[in-house]
């Protein structure tokens, strides 16, 4: 028979070509990603039809596949720039990119249980990365000869997967064997496979495939036998799968359809066609009817069926309230039955439609209760009934515990299950009643509200019942008190470990500790569970999901004491809960302890060196927080790059230079390499020997720009020629040398200018030709007559440079006039003159100009650097660094900075007669 599935639209967006779809497992998170032709990935609520979040990838490159990893609230996408990228799903912060392949990446397979993910190329192979090992490629699989479009995990054996490739084959690999070659292969398409998908079911070892033949076919990979060829679509098959919960296979083809097959029968079921072009991605949403379609138009949610799925269906186990007596109970069709564990006999049994338990305590005896369907509830005391009522409002469901409590549509009324009376009203509607194990805190999880934390006063209770207090309909108000709230927290189930915590799953599957009302999240898990209980003696929460696979997570109950009684304050009890505390969870208990902002005492427990540096500093104990780092940094192995501590030691720099500690910082920029934080506190100190150790850093290092700074306060004006030759800025070079130290032009065993001409040819050949050769004797004196008093000054400032150095800051006011004097002017007309207006006596006159460390720069004007001109480098036909100088250019020349004479030239371009333009070219002065 037909399959009626009625189809139903829930998001159609718009957008440009996706070629990618996946659904987020959250309930709580609606959330389906589309991966674009563009190189962005969109995420759309496909409740609220609205784009929730946006990231450019690879923008115009083309990502070709997206998927969520939800243990680790990550997105991996792959593009066309053959490179893996890791996001982080709520703030879109990119935490990885991998180089992963050598062509176009065509797909992403994520393993469920394993910190594994697959990628397949273009440059046909198949990658394994493991995200533990900071996303090291593990293994890679040959074996295909054309393109690689699609893997997939077998879910019934995570080992094993399958690939598609357009060689026309579907191979079948082992992660675990060690081998890279393929088990076997499918062959059976007459032109190349793009999609594969397995099938879910159980008991049934298929495979379905789709491939460039228009064809999907049905594959037994035990028998290796193709069952089924499905046909029907127009063009390429683009995406197919089997659907996880109803019996149908899902094919879409660039065709623009989308075709639903019955999964036994193979018959075409329907033919969806929404007009979007070609659609090449689908996805289910496990657990749900959903289905995501990526069309070249845009993305679409439709939804198979009905949708949702009961409680507990025909055929399901049924969930038994389990007793250490060895009783349970079964409840179906307004009947109950209580059996004995071992025997199976029949111990007691009755009409009702709900049955809860009495918690162990609460009251002597063995209590139970039940509730007819006519809203009559019936408390039994050791397999006899006690008493029986009908409450005066319409009853929605009973919970057990140590009161019995009765829900209705607005509130719960809890009743004493030995007297049957109302203890207290509550206007809340829960959805679980969870009690703790000595029945002073109950916890109210409901539906919208979150969670309420209540603790139950036994004694004020028995006391007002025995003085005859008079129970109204709203009870007594002093049987519960609110404790703590939960107010954005949905409680899926819970369970609580003593009084101190309780231990819950919320609705977006964190598996979360409340503990004294602080809640700290245990682990993210990738898939809903069912928290079954704690076991202290193994400091585990044991936990199932819906295949009824137990799992456990690690709680120690000392470290729940411990916190309970930190956040009470009560650091004595503390003190005695953290003897029994393994070592391997003081780096956790450090941790809470810094949440708490307890961090002296988290310094002194934590072992992690690294959490130790950042309490270190957060406490200012910058002693401690530089030995830490020197301890790093001696543990590192032999030949182990220790630029890894850099940042630590510029953090701990930092920090010293804060609080003024200049030699402290000067140690940590020095030993993390900080050139720039070095040359900051030898500006500021004057320190010229630590500037100079700045300069040769920063060469090493090739940070160009600090070396030349320093160099340019240290005034080795040869020292700035040399490193603008090094960072290939040959015509600075030239300029700040025919401007500071004219003798490396004119210097017949210097090869600078021809250097310039040289690099300069290989640009342009005609400009080269034209630049001025100063050392040439016939531009001299048309181009160069003020050559021989610049090379006076420059031989004056070398003769005077250790008296220059020697001038302290105090003589600022004494010597901040001579900054203005014309030194190149004066040196011309005469170079006496020049001695007497600055105040010289012959050669060991004081300098004339003040050190840059031993000056105030608010108090003087730093002389500006020549403007010079970039020639352009590729294929310019012009180079604005070659001018042509008139020959009564003014030329104005001014003390540079600490002992160098700067003389800079104010030129007018012109243009030379043809005539003199052949013989001598462009001038440059």
């Amino acid at each position: 028979m037909p399959l009626r599935l009625d189809i139903k639209k829930k998001m159609n967006a718009r957008s440009d070509r996706v070629k990618s779809v996946d659904f987020h497992p959250s309930p709580d998170l609606p959330w389906v990603l589309s991966a674009m032709y563009s190189g962005n990935l969109f995420i759309w609520d496909y409740k609220t039809q609205a784009l929730v979040k946006q990231v450019e990838v690879s923008a115009p490159l083309p990502v070709r596949c997206a998927k969520f990893i939800p243990r680790k609230q990550w997105i991996i996408a792959g593009s066309d720039d053959m490179n893996l990228r890791v996001y982080n799903q709520n703030t879109l912060e990119k935490i990885k990119t991998i180089e992963a392949h050598g062509d176009y990446i065509r797909y992403i397979a994520v393993h469920s249980t394993l910190p594994y993910v697959l990628s397949c190329s273009d440059d046909m192979t198949i990658k394994l990365w493991d995200w533990d090992k900071n996303w090291a490629c593990v293994a890679t699989y040959e074996g295909h000869a054309h393109y690689v479009m699609m893997v997939q995990w077998n879910p019934k054996d995570m080992n094993i997967f399958a690939s598609a490739s357009l060689d026309r084959s579907i191979k079948v690999w082992g992660v675990t064997s060690g081998s890279t070659t393929p088990h076997f292969s499918l062959t059976g398409h007459t032109r190349g496979v793009n999609c594969i998908e397995y099938s879910p079911s159980k008991d049934k070892p298929y495979l379905v495939s789709g491939g460039d033949d228009k064809t999907v076919r049905v594959w037994d990979y035990q028998t290796r036998q193709c069952l089924q060829v499905l046909s029907g679509h127009t063009a390429n098959i683009s995406s197919v799968l089997f659907h996880p919960t109803l019996p149908v296979i899902l094919s879409g083809s660039e065709d623009g359809t989308c075709r639903i097959w019955h999964a036994t029968t193979y018959r075409l079921e329907t033919t969806l066609n929404y007009l979007l072009e070609r659609l090449w991605s689908i996805a289910c949403l496990p657990g749900t009817n959903d289905v995501a379609l990526g069309f070249d138009e845009g993305t679409m949610v439709i939804q198979l069926g009905l949708g949702g799925t009961d409680t507990l269906g025909d055929g399901e186990m049924v969930p038994l309230s389990v007793k250490d007596m060895g009783l349970f109970a079964v409840c179906g069709d307004d009947e109950w039955i209580v059996f004995t564990a071992q025997a199976l006999r029949n111990k007691a049994f009755g009409s009702g439609c709900e049955f809860v338990w009495a918690a162990s305590g609460a009251a002597s005896g063995t209590y139970y209760a039940t509730r007819e369907a006519s809203g009559r509830i019936t408390i039994y005391k050791d397999f006899v009934e006690e008493t029986s009522f009908k409450p005066p409002f319409p009853v929605d469901e009973i919970f057990g515990g140590y009161l019995l409590c009765v829900k209705t549509s607005d509130f719960v009324c809890f009743y004493d299950w030995s007297s049957s009376r109302l203890i207290r009203r509550i206007d809340v509607v829960p959805t679980a009643v969870i009690w703790s194990d000595s029945g002073d805190f109950v916890v109210l999880a409901t539906e919208e509200d979150g969670a309420f934390v209540l603790r139950y006063d036994k004694d004020s209770v028995v006391a007002a019942i025995a003085g005859g207090a008079d129970l109204d309909d709203e009870g007594l108000e002093i049987a519960f008190d609110p404790t703590y709230e939960l107010p954005n927290e949905k409680v899926m189930s819970g369970t609580w470990c003593g009084d101190d915590s309780f231990v819950y799953i919320s609705s977006n599957q964190k598996l979360c500790c409340l503990i004294a009302g602080q809640t700290e999240v245990i682990a993210h898990t990738d898939r809903p569970l069912y928290v079954l209980g704690y076991m202290p003696e193994h400091g585990k929460v044991y936990c199932m999901d819906r295949d009824y696979n137990v799992i456990s997570y690690g709680l120690s109950l000392a470290l729940i004491q411990y916190e309970s009684a930190v956040v009470r304050q009560d650091f004595a009890a503390a003190e005695q809960c953290f003897a029994a505390i393994p070592e391997s969870l003081h780096n956790k208990v450090a941790r809470f302890l810094e949440g708490q902002g307890h961090v002296r005492e988290a310094l002194e427990i934590t072992t992690d060196k690294d959490h130790k540096l950042d309490l270190a500093l957060n406490l200012g104990d910058l002693q401690l927080a530089g030995e830490i780092v020197g301890e790093l940094t001696a543990q590192l192995p032999a030949g182990a790059d220790r630029s890894i501590n850099y940042s630590k030691w510029k953090q701990v720099g930092d920090q010293a230079l804060k609080q003024g500690d200049i030699n402290l910082a000067t140690t940590c920029y020095s030993q993390g390499c900080d050139v720039a934080g070095l040359m900051l506190i030898a500006q500021a100190t004057a320190d010229r020997s630590l500037l100079e150790k700045v300069a040769s850093m920063a060469r090493e290092k090739e940070m160009w720009n600090v070396a030349f700074s320093a160099s340019l306060l240290l005034g080795d004006a040869e020292g700035c020629v040399d490193i603008l030759v090094d960072s290939h800025r040959l015509p600075e070079a030239v300029f700040f040398a025919r401007t500071y130290c004219p003798s490396k032009l004119v210097n017949k065993d210097s090869d600078l200018f021809e250097s310039w001409r040289e690099d300069l040819t290989s640009v342009n050949t005609q400009l080269a030709s034209s630049l001025a050769d100063p050392r040439n004797e016939s531009y001299q004196n048309k181009l160069f007559a003020e050559m021989s008093s610049t090379l006076a000054a420059e031989r004056k400032r070398e003769g005077s440079k250790a008296a220059i150095a020697a001038v302290p800051a105090t003589r600022y006011q004494e010597e901040k006039n001579l900054l203005d004097v014309d030194v190149a002017a004066e040196m011309s007309q005469s170079e006496d003159g020049l001695y007497a207006k600055m105040g010289w006596t012959g050669s060991s006159a004081p300098s004339s100009l003040l050190p840059v460390n031993d000056s105030s720069p608010s108090e003087r004007e730093a002389t500006p650097a020549p403007v010079v001109d970039t020639p352009v480098r590729e294929g310019s036909p012009t180079s604005p660094a070659v001018v042509a100088a008139a020959p009564d250019s003014e030329s104005v020349s001014s003390p540079g900075t600490d002992g160098i004479l700067v003389e800079s030239a104010q030129h007018e371009y012109h243009h030379e007669s043809s005539s003199d333009a052949a013989s001598a070219g462009l001038d440059l002065l």
